[in-house]
This record gives C-alpha cells, sequence and structure tokens, in this order.
C-alpha cells in the first residue's frame, strides 16, 4: 500500500554575510611583464588589470576558503555548528578526492554539514548560491554556506601573455540562511556547449598521465575574443531576464556584481542594461585580475566594506565562464 511522502516545508532565503581572503603576495603589471613579452600600458588598456594577488605555498585552496568562510559566518552572527551544508565552487582544484567541501566543513569546524563540490568554473558561485537558496527555502537546510575559492595560477601557464596576466588567486564566501521575506530571487541560468573550445584545458589529466613529456602538462587555453562576443551577445540579455524574474527595474537596481573578467566587459554590460546613474557597479578587476569563482564574492565584499553599497540594498549577481555557462540572480544584500 503507497503512503504519500512527507516533504520538507520552508519559506524565503536571503545572504546573511559576505566574507573574502585575498593572498598576501600582491603582483603588479610590472612584475608580470618580468616574463612575459608586454607592457603595464599593454596589460591595463586590454583588460582593466592593474594588480593581483597570487596565492602562496600555504595559501592553500582549503586555507583561502576556511578564511573567507569564518568572516562571512562572523558577518552572519552565526556559528560553524550552525552550518547545515557547505557548498565549494571551484575550478582549480587539482585533488579529486575528497571533496574540498568536505575538507573545508571539518577545518571550519562544522563537523555536522555536508559537502559538495560545485565544478562551474567561473559562473560556480552563482550557482552555488541558486542551491543553496533552494536548499533553505525548500527546508532541507538553515544555513548554507557558499564559497568560491581558486589558485587559478596552478592551471594557467605562467609564460602564456594571453591568460597569465588575467588570471588570479582568492575566496569569497556567504552565508545564506531563512528569511521571513524574499531575499534571493530566481536564477537565470544557462549554457552554450557549442563554444566549449572557447575556454578550456590544453589536454586531460589522463593524456598527461600517457605522455607526461614537459610540453603536455595541462595548461587553460582561451579564446578570449569568442568569450566576450558571447558575454555581450548572449549573457548581456539574461541579466535583464533576472532583473525582470525578481520584478527590479534596472533604473532602480542599487548594485550590479558581474563576474571580473574584464573591465571593458563590465562597462558595456552595465551600460546595456540601462543601469541608474546611482547604481554601485563593482569593478574589483582593477586590483585583484580574474579570479574565477571567487571573483563575485570577492567583488561584493569590496563594495560592503567600502561604502559604495550598504545593507538592504537591491544586487544583480552575474557569473559567466567556461562552458560557456553562466547563472545569476537578484539578491538583497546583508
Amino acid at each position: 500500500m503507497s503512503q504519500q511522502i512527507r516533504t520538507a516545508t520552508g519559506g524565503h532565503s536571503r545572504i546573511l554575510g559576505i566574507g573574502g581572503y585575498r593572498p598576501r603576495r600582491v603582483v603588479s603589471n610590472d612584475e608580470m611583464c618580468a616574463r612575459v613579452d608586454s607592457s603595464p600600458e599593454w596589460i591595463e588598456s586590454r583588460s582593466g588589470i592593474r594588480e593581483r594577488r597570487f596565492a602562496q605555498p600555504d595559501e592553500t585552496l582549503a586555507v583561502m576558503a576556511v578564511a573567507a568562510a569564518g568572516k562571512a559566518l562572523a558577518h552572519a552572527g552565526a556559528l560553524p555548528d550552525q552550518v547545515d551544508l557547505v557548498l565549494v565552487a571551484s575550478m582549480s582544484n587539482l585533488v579529486q578526492t575528497p571533496p574540498l567541501s568536505v575538507r573545508v566543513a571539518e577545518a571550519l569546524g562544522a563537523h555536522h554539514a555536508a559537502g559538495v563540490d560545485v565544478s562551474a568554473a567561473c559562473a560556480g558561485f552563482c550557482h552555488a548560491l541558486a542551491l543553496a537558496s533552494d536548499a533553505v527555502s525548500a527546508g532541507s537546510a538553515r544555513h548554507v554556506l557558499v564559497i568560491g575559492t581558486e589558485r587559478m595560477t596552478d592551471i594557467v601557464d605562467p609564460l602564456d601573455r594571453s591568460v597569465s596576466v588575467l588570471f588570479a588567486d582568492g575566496a569569497g564566501a556567504a552565508v545564506v540562511g531563512p528569511s521571513s521575506t524574499p531575499g534571493i530571487g530566481p536564477v537565470v541560468r544557462g549554457a552554450a556547449g557549442r563554444y566549449e573550445r572557447a575556454l578550456s584545458m590544453s589536454a586531460s589529466w589522463g593524456e598527461f598521465a600517457a605522455d607526461p613529456a614537459p610540453g603536455r602538462r595541462p595548461w587553460m587555453r582561451m579564446d578570449g575574443r569568442r568569450v566576450f562576443r558571447w558575454a555581450m551577445e548572449e549573457v548581456a540579455p539574461q541579466a535583464r531576464h533576472a532583473l525582470t524574474a525578481a520584478g527590479v527595474e534596472p533604473a532602480a537596481l542599487d548594485v550590479f556584481v558581474p563576474h571580473q573578467a574584464n573591465l571593458r566587459m563590465i562597462e558595456l554590460m552595465a551600460e546595456r542594461l540601462g543601469l541608474g546613474a546611482g547604481t554601485a557597479v563593482a569593478r574589483d578587476v582593477v586590483r585583484s585580475g580574474n579570479t574565477s569563482a571567487a571573483s563575485v564574492p570577492l567583488a561584493l565584499e569590496t563594495l560592503l566594506t567600502d561604502g559604495s553599497a550598504g545593507s538592504g540594498d537591491t544586487a544583480l549577481l552575474l557569473g559567466f565562464g567556461a562552458g560557456l555557462n553562466f547563472a545569476g540572480q537578484v539578491v538583497e544584500l546583508p
């Protein structure tokens, strides 16, 4: 005899706290040009980047994630043992098992939390944020830690000037918890697998194991022009859909936090969205470079810290990258 399945009951979700970790070592464009054929002016004119952070050996993915998560928990006024689920987004984790999320949860003291790794490249944080929001709203978790942590310097060829000057390291985190009113809007997401080679690895680790010649080591390769065109033609319109889904007019948006890939791309997206003159636009790429899954939370932390954004502001978050895939949503800031 069949019985009705009982489901969890929930309500709404919101971001309760934000935190970030930036590696100690600051790397200027002058330093980058000492090893690649370029100039500081060329790098800045192409990307908007003036400096970035490179992690030292002791600043592992887990160490950076724990530091960022600790700040987010403190901002939220929550304790590690209140966390039910840890979601860690990263594209630079070279260890397949155990899951990075489980190691991070243990190091934090969230001993009863489940851990899930998310692999969605630069869109990883926004994808994970949507999963966290759904879990809290459905009642299957009360507090979820969402972390983006990257050591892009581990997967980028340091002598490849087309990408080595762009990518950097760091971690950002958010605590998602219950709310009496909606604090995280519907996610808008998608992918364009037909462009998968626009941002991919030069070889698989399996291929490298079969032929471990120095020139065979897997490195990330990027067709920057293809990614730029896709972002402008296909992702930018989706950003407007995220606003519509949340019931927010572009001119009324307080904060725009797109993936920090390229300053020109950020400014063009903001222009095409028709944002109001008072909308704060994240430009953290200038000082932090492209930190992939960590870029959105790190940029958001910067805006909250310097006073450009405040508690209760509505912010459009938008991640996009390898896949090619994207995810975005409107949130109310903690």
